[in-house]
């Protein structure tokens, strides 16, 4: 896990790739908690038989799902110090450029695009790319902005 010093070691890291996450299992369970807690039960997402007919063949994670497992995969790359909180400021362009079929592994590959100041913190914009095990493209291409206050 690499330690980030603060504010001005964020800033000298833009344009930079911070690293790679490890791998995450997305399995059904985790999809149909998903969608219990969403009320998402689309049979794509929680009817095996079913989606076994259908375009992919098999179940796949919701999109959200796939955005909502950002905070654990890069939480796995990096930690600033000296921090006295980070919130999530939320998000820019999101796509989802591939499914995600159940029983992948998944793992981000993180920048930094931008940061910039925000009363006593910084805001920075994280370019995050989701990548599947085995996948030729992305699931989820995403800049997920944090506001880091010290």
């Amino acid at each position: 896990m690499r330690t980030i010093e603060g504010p001005d070691e964020l800033r000298s890291l833009v344009g930079q790739e911070l690293g790679v996450s490890d791998w995450l299992a997305v399995d059904q369970d985790r999809i149909s908690l998903f969608a219990d807690a969403t009320d998402d039960h689309q049979w794509i997402h929680v009817d095996p038989a079913k989606a076994a007919e259908g375009p992919f063949g098999t179940t796949i994670a919701h999109g959200y799902l796939t955005l909502a497992l950002l905070p654990p995969l890069m939480n796995n790359i990096f930690e600033v110090t000296n921090k006295r909180m980070g919130v999530n400021y939320g998000l820019n362009k999101v796509r989802f450029p591939a499914p995600l079929p159940v029983d992948s592994l998944v793992r981000v590959r993180l920048g930094i695009a931008a940061v910039e100041d925000v009363p006593d913190g910084v805001q920075v914009v994280w370019q995050a790319t989701v990548e599947r095990q085995g996948g030729d493209k992305p699931v989820c291409v995403a800049e997920s902005i944090t506001r880091l206050y010290f």
